[in-house]
């Protein structure tokens, strides 16, 4: 399958923007949202967020085996507990570490149709939302570690030659992964 798309890797400027409100869901968007679940299978990830296909839109898909779903406009509402998970990014290709989020979660938005969309989740589920939501606030994963692992992250993405500014896309073939082997590849 060719993507679409080519996702944004860290060291793009557009991924630490935060992204605008979605006020018309038209067939563009409509179009965009079609490409982004292609290009999320095509890199073999379970969720993706408009900003990692360089579009600045407050939305995201994702697909954890039900079939892929969109959420316009999200917003945590309520978190609740604590859960160490070894999370990825696809726009930190090839890497992961134990990230500690809320174990519990309750999304709301919109679908593409403008019916409300109210999700309450728990563990891979509400990870994988809180990860999105992160992307369309500008905020990457590599954000979330303490101090002295986050320096050894990006020292390890210098040597990789990754967000070195000379790459800031990757096809998704570059980038993608099994979602088990190196912990959850959110995208």
């Amino acid at each position: 399958m060719v993507a679409p798309y080519d996702i944004r890797i860290i060291g793009d400027p557009v991924l630490r923007r935060r992204a605008a409100d979605v006020a018309d869901v038209d067939a563009t968007l409509v179009r965009i949202v079609e490409g982004m679940v292609e290009t999320m299978y095509a890199a073999e990830g379970v969720g993706l967020a408009a900003p990692q296909i360089g579009v600045q839109k407050r939305l995201f898909v994702w697909d954890l085996g039900d079939g892929p779903r969109t959420i316009v406009n999200p917003q945590i509402v309520e978190s609740d507990g604590e859960w160490v998970y070894d999370e990825g990014c696809l726009s930190v290709p090839g890497l992961s570490w134990e990230i500690v989020r809320p174990k519990q979660v309750h999304v709301i938005g919109r679908d593409l149709d403008g019916n409300e969309v109210s999700v309450e989740a728990d563990e891979i589920e509400a990870r994988l939302f809180q990860h999105e939501l992160d992307h369309l606030d500008g905020t990457l994963l590599i954000e979330r570690l303490d101090e002295a692992t986050r320096k050894a992250a990006l020292r390890t993405l210098r040597e990789l030659g990754i967000g070195s500014g000379s790459t800031t896309a990757m096809r998704p073939s570059e980038v993608g992964g099994d979602a088990t082997s190196t912990g959850l590849r959110l995208l």
